[in-house]
């Protein structure tokens, strides 16, 4: 059966000589993975631009119950990006929402209000407002909530992750300076001191790493770390 929805790519693999697996997180049919042939050859349909991660596409899919593997029938972009694949810092950024993404959700997990979050995260992202500064940390927690696991404040936050406080004071400040997220959002217009953003960023890997089966090491948090100082 042919169904048509929305998705957000999440990641790759090449498979055999031209093809590939790619995992999509679409909004009715929650993450699914699809094969695409001939996308690695200069004669193919499709063209493996379009299965970048974070790509929004407009989809119509086969989705048969119970297959591992669904092919897609059309694709084609949703909301054309104009600056992350141009700017190397809001490329960085992406590719770790991508591997936030990869770490938190599962084969058919479906959940509507995530994907619309995400959506408009994702454009939020790409626009000239956005604070490249604090996204990362912001993306963190306003996902949470959707996950189902959002602290209620920051005290609550804290007394989860932290069980020796060697530094008082720059606990005191990070505790401010989320409070400050959790009522501004994306949106905060607050500087924010370095330290307390990779403080704040580091704690958050903690709290992921506690609430999520892939506790694993995050492999893009180098790269963030460089270009967001």
């Amino acid at each position: 059966m042919q169904k048509k929805t929305s998705g957000i790519i999440i990641s790759y693999i090449r498979y055999k000589e031209t093809s590939i697996i790619v995992k999509i997180f679409t909004r009715e049919l929650g993450l699914k993975s699809y094969i695409i042939n001939g996308v690695r050859s200069n004669t193919g349909k499709s063209k493996i631009a379009l299965y970048q991660p974070l790509t929004q596409l407009d989809l119509v899919v086969y989705d048969k119950e119970g297959a591992g593997l669904n092919r897609i029938s059309e694709a084609k972009i949703l909301h054309p990006y104009q600056l992350i694949p141009f700017d190397f810092i809001r490329s960085g950024v992406a590719m770790f929402v991508a591997e936030a993404l990869a770490k938190s959700i599962y084969e058919n997990y479906q959940n509507d209000a995530l994907y619309d979050f995400l959506e408009a995260a994702l454009l939020h992202l790409d626009s000239k407002d956005c604070r490249l500064s604090i996204f990362p940390i912001v993306f963190l927690l306003e996902m949470s909530s959707y996950l189902g696991f959002s602290p209620s404040d920051s005290a609550s936050f804290f007394d989860e992750i932290i069980h020796d406080i060697n530094s008082p004071a720059q606990l005191l400040e990070e505790r401010k300076a989320l409070d400050t997220l959790f009522e501004s959002s994306f949106y905060c217009e607050k500087n924010i001191a370095s330290s307390v953003r990779k403080g704040l960023l580091d704690h958050f890997l903690i709290f992921y790493s506690q609430h999520l089966e892939d506790n694993g090491s995050w492999k893009s948090i180098k790269v963030l770390r460089q270009l967001i100082s």
